[in-house]
């Protein structure tokens, strides 16, 4: 498509925008008494409109029903956790019976790792990039450790070639041939957090298969922003936060994803815990733990609705929007992205352009731009939040932004260049 750096053409394209009524089912921050351009929901989702009303309704329900609720609440307590199975599969490419909504992200990731990475001393060895999440890495770490093994010896990570910002996939597929009957685990952002990179999950899952190992994902920055189709790449597992493009709120819960042939395993290993037991018999309280023959098995405890219902609120949004239809609006709106900040680029002749770190394939990435603005990032930074955007900063050098298809703006897009433009 022929972009244009205009007003005209940003609000001409917005005029064309068959998402474009969801913008306003979202609360915007405002900076200086205006209306903000957030731009940063790779890190936090705005709030939808209706998030506030589905809180309210659980907290009336308890007021007037106390414990009555889990059975009589206008969305009973007992069995909430089960009407994401569906919606959320729809977003992950999934089955219903390999999605289940609890915890926390770093939580889950835990309790499966319980389950597939099940080290021997010959069959150890973890594969990760390099640069992953902390989070993932220090869980890592300490599995390792917890099986008396030895990170340094055990965590295989994938890096960038000299002078380069991304993971070739080729290295990762040859990290895993190469480690061969050593491997026992393979397990990468699907999406890296910094550089914005997709990664082939579906290869990379076909080849730990060949060597037998198991093959999972941290999808934090793949949910709800780019097509997913666990199931059909048979990934044993996955698991997920909420509070990024799910827009479910600050510390929002969980979603894991455990393959079919997995999720049916009774016999397979993991903590059990009461909400995890076959529902037939949960409440005759017996002592031998029978799990729901679902990725429903891998629970410990019951729901904590009130962060579910802002999940619910924003769930369904998803469900009447539509993954391919968000994703057809992400990968242009990327692409305009793009075409502003390299047009910027061109008018600046006395050095100091801005280098994009993210892949130029659309493929490889979702809607995140890493920028780096050599030597004089924060600086950069700190001149567009003062001027009405909400960016987001990584160390060392690096502004990432995320026009998100649900609520974001070809106009929005335009106005983050003219403040660039102005600073350099």
């Amino acid at each position: 498509m022929n972009f244009v750096n205009s007003i005209e053409f940003a609000l001409q394209e917005d005029d064309q925008d068959k998402l474009r009524k969801f913008q306003s089912k979202f609360l915007f921050p405002e900076i200086g008494g205006k209306k903000a351009v957030y731009l940063c929901g790779n890190s936090l989702g705005l709030q939808p409109v209706t998030v506030k009303d589905a809180v309210l309704q659980e907290l009336d329900d308890w007021a007037k029903l106390g414990v009555e609720g889990h059975m009589k609440a206008r969305s009973p307590w007992l069995s909430y956790h089960e009407q994401f199975s569906e919606p959320v599969a729809r977003i992950v490419g999934a089955l219903p019976n390999e999605i289940v909504v609890m915890n926390q992200l770093t939580v889950n990731l835990h309790l499966l790792m319980a389950s597939f990475y099940r080290p021997s001393k010959e069959r150890y060895k973890i594969i990760c990039e390099a640069k992953a999440f902390p989070s993932d890495q220090y869980a890592l770490e300490s599995q390792v450790r917890f099986h008396g093994f030895n990170p340094e010896d055990a965590i295989i990570e994938v890096k960038p070639r000299d002078g380069e910002y991304l993971i070739r996939n080729e290295d990762i597929i040859s990290s895993i041939e190469k480690a061969g009957d050593s491997l026992a685990l393979v397990m990468i952002g699907g999406v890296n957090y910094y550089t914005g990179q997709v990664f082939d999950m579906e290869q990379i899952t076909e080849s730990a298969h060949k060597v037998g190992a198991y093959a999972g994902f941290d999808l934090a920055h793949a949910t709800g922003n780019i097509k997913l189709n666990l199931h059909a790449w048979k990934v044993d597992f996955a698991c997920w936060c909420s509070y990024k493009y799910l827009n479910s709120g600050p510390g929002g819960v969980s979603g894991v994803y455990i393959y079919e042939k997995h999720a049916r395993n009774k016999n397979l290993t993991r903590f059990a815990g009461w909400w995890g037991h076959d529902k037939k018999t949960r409440f005759l309280m017996g002592k031998n733990f029978v799990p729901i023959e679902s990725a429903e098995g891998w629970q410990l405890s019951n729901a904590p609705v009130l962060s579910m219902a802002a999940h619910k609120a924003s769930i369904s949004i998803f469900e009447e929007a539509g993954m391919d239809n968000l994703i057809q609006k992400s990968k242009k709106m990327t692409a305009y992205l793009e075409f502003i900040i390299e047009d910027i680029n061109r008018k600046i002749t006395n050095g100091g352009k801005l280098e994009i770190i993210t892949p130029k394939d659309e493929k490889a990435r979702g809607c995140q731009i890493s920028i780096v603005a050599h030597n004089r990032g924060k600086e950069l930074f700190n001149v567009i939040s003062e001027n009405g955007i909400i960016a987001d900063w990584r160390e060392p050098n690096v502004i990432r932004i995320a026009p998100v298809p649900l609520y974001n703006s070809f106009e929005d897009l335009w106005k983050f260049g003219q403040i660039i433009s102005s600073c350099l």
